[in-house]
């Protein structure tokens, strides 16, 4: 028996870095929505009790430091299932990018072992496991748009942003989440309007969102990675409605709601990066089948 089922990237409209919490982690505020960019994960039976993992991307760990992995061992510990899973990830999300895929994949993963080894769990069931493997995970198993708090996993559903096409652009560059919540200054830093960004979407206020896209962790990472900089300059000056660095980065992305001024964009950016793509919003959230 296999199941197909689509990973959605994520992007961060708003993201607010709170405090430092006495676990270590970052008390945050982040508006998520997914977008229409996706790895697909291919899941197969297996009577032997073992998760085997395939990808033919090099950048994609097949043992336990995958979070699908992660998703699959989490599963069986705790429901005693006796059977196995080959999960076969198909990247089309860019690795280490600030786009969520490999908590898209675990979610994913949850989503289609709770249906492939019958274990009838809810998507609230499974958002809370997913918390445990990683702060994104808990967003990418309900998908569509919301304003995340805690480290990510207290999650509130908001309506579908505005409709537009969003151009991502990611350098040929890795960037290490943990060095830029390091480095990040919670004294000196900008908070964004998080309300005005619910209330522009609760609007469908195109214009409003624009002007209300922050996030606190950019200053980090352009500091860090000028060639970040330059491809958020080069997307303001082709013509983008907003502009900004998704998660700790280093993907870019610009947002419009014409066709023509996304081909403008879009074409300019491919001589200047190594992955560029064009996507709609997806807005909706996962439903379980």
């Amino acid at each position: 028996m296999k199941l197909l089922v689509k990973a959605p990237a994520k992007i961060n409209l708003s993201l607010d870095v709170l405090y430092k919490r006495p676990d270590g982690f970052h008390e945050v505020e982040m508006i998520m929505t997914t977008i229409d960019l996706a790895d697909r994960v291919e899941l197969t039976l297996l009577e032997q009790d073992k998760i085997h993992i395939l990808s033919h991307n090099r950048y994609v760990p097949d043992d336990q430091r995958n979070l699908a992995f992660q998703a699959a061992q989490l599963l069986k510990d705790r429901y005693q299932v006796k059977k196995g899973v080959q999960i076969t990830i198909e990247k089309t999300i860019p690795v280490a990018a600030g786009l969520a895929g490999g908590s898209s994949d675990a979610a994913a993963t949850l989503r289609g072992l709770n249906k492939l080894w019958g274990l009838g769990l809810t998507l609230d069931e499974l958002a809370e496991i997913g918390s445990e493997i990683g702060s994104d995970v808990s967003f990418c198993v309900y998908g569509g748009t919301a304003l995340a708090k805690g480290r990510g996993e207290m999650i509130t559903d908001l309506p579908a942003p505005p409709t537009c096409w969003v151009i991502l652009a990611k350098p040929f560059i890795g960037v290490s989440t943990a060095e830029v919540y390091r480095r990040l200054d919670l004294n000196g830093m900008k908070h964004p309007e998080i309300d005005e960004m619910v209330k522009a979407i609760k609007n469908n206020d195109y214009q409003s969102v624009c002007e209300n896209v922050g996030n606190v962790l950019e200053d980090v990472t352009l500091k860090l990675h000028p060639e970040v900089a330059q491809i958020k300059e080069q997307m303001k000056r082709f013509g983008a409605d907003a502009v900004l660095m998704s998660g700790s980065g280093p993907t870019v992305f610009g947002i419009v709601q014409h066709d023509s001024r996304m081909h403008r964009i879009y074409n300019g950016l491919r001589g200047f990066c190594d992955q560029v793509f064009a996507v709609r919003m997806l807005g909706e959230r996962h439903t379980l089948d």
